[in-house]
C-alpha cells in the first residue's frame, strides 16, 4: 500500500479506506461498502448446554444430554458451549455483598462456565470430547477433522473488561452472549440453546401457570413484547438482529428425548427466534 501524508505534511498514513476517519462517523459507517462476512465454519452446528438447566441437574439431566449428542457425532460437526448455573449465582451473590465491580463478577462467573465445560468434555471423551479454549479456535477444522466434539467455556472473556450495566453490577454479557458472539466469529449454520424447557414463554413458566408458549418470534415482535423474563439474556436479541450470518436461533428442552436431534437436523423443536 501506498504511503501518503496529511494537508499540513505531519502526519504520515497507510492509503486506504479507512485512512484518516475516526471510525464513530454515522455518516462514513453507513455509506461504507462491505463484501458479506466470510463464514469460516459454515457446515458446525453450536449447541449451548444449560448451568442450570442441564449441569447442575447431573446425573437427571447431563447423561441423556451427552448421549444424544454423542449419537450425532457421525452426522453432524458439534461445537459446544456451557453454561454457569447455580453456582455462578451463588458467586455473583457474594461478590456483590462485598462490593466487587462487575468485572470481577464477570471473572467469576468465568471459572463456573469453565467447570462445567470440563465437566461435558469429559463425559463426552470416549466419544471424542475435547475441552478447547479460545486461544484453540483457530485449530477447530482440526479437531473436526479427527471427529472430536470441541467443548468451550460460554463465557464470553471480557472478564475484568466488563461493561457495567445500566442498573445493578451483574454481567449481562453472560453464556448465552458468549455462544452467540462466538456463533457470530464463526458464522455456523445452527445455534440451538439447550434448556429444561420447552422454550420460549411470555413469561417463566415455573412461576406463572398462565404463560403463552411462543413457538416462533422475531427479535422486532420480541422487543415490542417488553416482558419481564427471558429465556435467554437479553443482549443476544440485539447480537441477533444485528448479525449478518446467524438468521435465527433454537431454544429446546434437552430434557425431552430426541429433541436436540430434531434441532441439529434443522427441525422445529422449540422455540425459534428469528433475527428479522
Amino acid at each position: 500500500m501506498a504511503l501518503t501524508r496529511d494537508r499540513d505534511g505531519k502526519r504520515l498514513h497507510v492509503k486506504s479506506r479507512l485512512m484518516g476517519e475516526s471510525l464513530v462517523s454515522n455518516k462514513f459507517i453507513n455509506e461504507l461498502e462491505l463484501p458479506p462476512q466470510e463464514r469460516l465454519f459454515p457446515d458446525v452446528k453450536i449447541l449451548k448446554v444449560g448451568g442450570q438447566s442441564i449441569c447442575d441437574r447431573g446425573k437427571h439431566a447431563l447423561p441423556m444430554v451427552v448421549d444424544e449428542i454423542a449419537r450425532n457425532r457421525k452426522k453432524h460437526k458439534m461445537l459446544l458451549t456451557t453454561g454457569g448455573g447455580t453456582r455462578s449465582r451463588h458467586i455473583y451473590s457474594i461478590g456483590l455483598e462485598l462490593g466487587m465491580p462487575t468485572g470481577i463478577i464477570a471473572k467469576f462467573g468465568s471459572t463456573i462456565s469453565e467447570q462445567n465445560a470440563l465437566l461435558v468434555s469429559v463425559l463426552l471423551a470416549p466419544y471424542g470430547g475435547i475441552l478447547i479454549d479460545d486461544d484453540s479456535l483457530v485449530k477447530l477444522a482440526q479437531y473436526f477433522a479427527q471427529g472430536s466434539i470441541p467443548v468451550i467455556p460460554g463465557m464470553p472473556p471480557y472478564d475484568l473488561f466488563a461493561l457495567p450495566p445500566a442498573k445493578g453490577r451483574i454481567p449481562i454479557h453472560r453464556t448465552d452472549v458468549g455462544t452467540l458472539v462466538l456463533a457470530d466469529l464463526l458464522g455456523v449454520k445452527d445455534v440451538i440453546f439447550i434448556k429444561d424447557e420447552k422454550g420460549l414463554y411470555t413469561d417463566d413458566p415455573k412461576k406463572d401457570p398462565d404463560a403463552r408458549f411462543l413457538p416462533e418470534v422475531s427479535v422486532d415482535e420480541l422487543l415490542k413484547m417488553e416482558l419481564d423474563d427471558l429465556i435467554i439474556e437479553r443482549p443476544c436479541l440485539e447480537i441477533l438482529k444485528n448479525s449478518s450470518v446467524i438468521k435465527s436461533i433454537q431454544i429446546v428442552n434437552g430434557m425431552v428425548k430426541g429433541n436436540i436431534t430434531k434441532a441439529l437436523n434443522g427441525k422445529h423443536a422449540g422455540t425459534i427466534i428469528y433475527s428479522r
